[in-house]
């Protein structure tokens, strides 16, 4: 497997001069903003900003923030944040390093904090994400940062702006990895960054700081219900039993590696087997990362690169040289997932209806006028209150738990479109219930994945239906004969939950 490596970052595709100033020498701190890889390991922002603070011999500070009015802003979302701001607290505690969690407490409370602490900063450093609001935040910082200010892509393995163009097809995204991954795979980011590194120590930050804004203390870091309802955030959707968190991540991680990975090809698309990972939530938090994930999977697999096939076919199988489940998990890992992100990206308004590809439209526009035998509103749908008790029970789980299997995904998707207004009005639907309710949510694999039922990354097929027109056609019948889903749908449907109306 790839060893720890450091490289030359000045022309790397990982990195992204924000304001591209040198580094103010007699700055206090090195600070990293930590917005999206939330995690003290496997963290190339963490490393990058570590690398400065020992160049520089300075002190470094990691300031980790959540925000209060964003979007969806909920009990479920800061729950699971807030358990990773305890983990990462854990994690860097004893180490050369002053981490400073911040959690608003008013919308609009950390407004001129992140200005502040860099006016103290010889560098700042900050994760490089491509969706939601972080892209619209990491712009409006520029005018709050005078010295020089990098962002840096710890998403996937292959750093997303070395691809340079987007893809139509995850056929061709593949083919194009297998051509180009290879020497990323040897540039792995370092387990621990902090490890055998002596930093100069900071005992607290600057008063000026410190008297306007409070650090999170350890009850807020709880994240208790008696802390939660005291936030400026929607209270209607409730926690999960899904704990947050770097140590939660690993645990998922190696239960997945350990139990399920053996059967992920085989019986991750059944409802009822649990081979699926249960990572993307932590994927999506930054509580673990993709190096994270498949550096485990190469050990199980006892890999290494010069196994890699020198055949470019774009297939699923064949060129990773592991086993069948294990490429086939790594076709989602990689290739998907990224393949999201890769959009993100490259394409205004990646998740939006003229995102879709022509022939998709087109086809879609022609049916928009069909009837529809059933039709459901954006609150019918939310309810999970139509006629179909699949659909509401895959609606139910995602709403009770903050997930849905993976398979009925798609089914939910395509039965959102089948009974909607319009395409458009579908696609809303999805992102506002998904956004909402799902841990991994306003993620660039969530929208990719979406839009798919859509459509995108997707061809033709026949024979053409009413409202679906060429757009790939599955019904509930069809997956009733293909998975046992009777024990799930009595599950998700009893009554009793918390939000059953």
């Amino acid at each position: 497997m790839a060893s720890e490596s450091e490289f030359g970052w000045r022309d790397h595709p990982r990195l992204r001069f924000l304001v591209d100033a040198p580094a103010r020498i007699d700055g206090e701190f090195v600070l990293y903003w930590m917005t999206s890889a939330r995690r003290s390991r496997w963290n190339f922002g963490l490393q990058r900003a570590v690398r400065w603070s020992r160049e520089l011999n300075k002190p470094l500070v990691v300031f980790e923030p959540l925000r209060a009015g964003y979007r969806y802003a909920s009990d479920r979302l800061h729950r699971f944040v807030l358990d990773g701001m305890r983990a990462n607290e854990k994690a860097f505690e004893g180490k050369d390093v002053l981490y400073w969690p911040f959690v608003e407490r008013e919308v609009d409370e950390g407004k001129g904090l992140l200005a502040a602490l860099a006016k103290h900063a010889c560098v700042v450093v900050t994760d490089d994400y491509p969706c939601f609001f972080l892209p619209r935040m990491i712009e409006r910082a520029r005018g709050d940062v005078t010295t020089r200010f990098e962002a840096v892509d710890s998403n996937g393995l292959f750093p997303m702006r070395a691809a340079g163009k987007t893809f139509g097809r995850a056929y061709d995204f593949r083919r194009f990895l297998q051509r180009e991954l290879r020497p990323h795979l040897a540039l792995l980011p370092k387990k621990d960054p902090l490890s055998r590194v002596e930093l100069p120590r900071l005992a607290k930050l600057p008063a000026d700081i410190t008297r306007h804004w409070q650090r999170a203390d350890a009850k807020l870091l709880a994240g208790a219900t008696s802390t939660l309802v005291e936030l400026p955030i929607d209270h209607s959707i409730g926690i999960v039993d899904t704990a947050g968190g770097s140590e939660a991540g690993e645990r998922a991680l190696k239960r997945f590696v350990d139990t399920r990975l053996s059967r992920y090809s085989d019986e991750r698309n059944d409802v009822e087997l649990e081979a699926t990972s249960g990572l993307s939530p932590y994927l999506h938090f930054g509580h673990v990362g993709a190096h994270q994930v498949f550096e485990r999977i190469a050990a199980k697999e006892d890999w290494s690169p010069e196994k890699l096939s020198d055949k470019v076919t774009g297939q699923r199988e064949g060129w990773w040289k592991m086993s069948a489940p294990a490429e086939a998990f790594l076709d989602q890992i990689v290739t998907w997932r990224e393949l999201g992100f890769n959009a993100c990206t490259y394409v205004d308004g990646y998740d939006t209806y003229e995102s879709l590809p022509d022939w998709a439209r087109k086809s879609l526009e022609a049916h928009a006028g069909d009837e529809r035998t059933e039709h459901y509103t954006h609150a019918q749908f939310d309810r999970a209150a139509t006629h179909d008790e699949l659909w509401n029970a895959a609606q139910n789980q995602l709403r009770r738990s903050g997930a849905m299997h993976n398979y009925l995904r798609m089914l939910w998707g395509k039965k959102i479109l089948h009974w909607s207004k319009s395409p458009r009005a579908a696609l809303t639907t999805m992102i506002e219930l998904n956004d909402k309710y799902a841990l991994d949510g306003r993620d660039p694999n969530s929208y990719s994945g979406m839009l798919w039922t859509l459509g995108k990354y997707d061809r033709p097929w026949g024979p053409t239906r009413p409202i679906f027109g060429s757009i790939r056609y599955m019904t509930s019948d069809s997956t009733r004969r293909k998975l046992n889903v009777d024990a799930y749908i009595e599950r998700w449907n009893a009554k009793g939950s918390l939000f059953e109306s």
